[in-house]
């Protein structure tokens, strides 16, 4: 059945399928942007943990980013301990590898959120493949020197960004005799 309204003349399928191909559209447009938006979401989207520090020391080669997959780089970070210290666990998890390779001990820790945090350059290693380690726990003391890796999704990132300072505001202390306050607690900063 065909319509005329002020001249113009307008046919009911047509106009039913011109509303329905574009509300199907306007769907499909949707769901790709929705999609996409959400796959392509920059790393400052996720929340990033506030771990402690596996070692005391000082930080002496930071993370390098390879150029490719087998170029030179440095796929974690170095830290110098002066001596054999404990390396202790950042998070709980699975350990799926704890041994040598090429000489040098290393251990692998998988977390909950499928993260792998690589604890090397050790002098002994405290856990077994397949053990679960809770956070804190001793993994295994380190060489003098000791590495620290992380991979998400198997791509390596800068682990500096994952470890906390301990921080705490400054306070005055008397020196006449009064008595002192009580320090504020220190808490755990993390870079963003």
């Amino acid at each position: 059945m065909v319509r005329s309204f002020g001249g113009r003349t307008l046919d009911p399928t047509r106009t039913l399928y011109a509303r329905v191909s574009a509300t199907s559209l306007t769907l499909i447009v949707v769901l790709t942007l929705s999609v996409t938006l959400t796959l392509t979401q920059p790393a400052s989207a996720f929340v990033a943990p506030c771990w402690r520090p596996p070692v005391v020391g000082e930080i002496v080669d930071h993370y390098r980013a390879p150029n490719c997959p087998y170029c030179a780089g440095n796929r974690g970070i170095e830290v110098a301990t002066g001596g054999a210290v404990p390396v202790r666990a950042v998070e709980a998890g699975m350990v799926t590898f704890s041994g040598k390779v090429a000489g040098t001990v290393y251990v692998v820790v998988e977390h909950a959120n499928g993260w792998k945090v690589t604890y090397g350059r050790l002098g002994s290693s405290e856990v077994d493949r397949d053990q679960r380690v809770a956070r804190g726990a001793l993994v295994g003391t380190s060489s003098g020197h000791f590495y620290f890796g992380v991979r998400v999704n198997g791509e390596y990132r800068n682990p500096e960004l994952f470890l906390g300072k301990l921080t705490g505001r400054p306070r005055l202390i008397p020196i006449d005799g009064t008595v002192r306050r009580v320090a504020p607690t220190p808490t755990w900063i993390c870079r963003t």
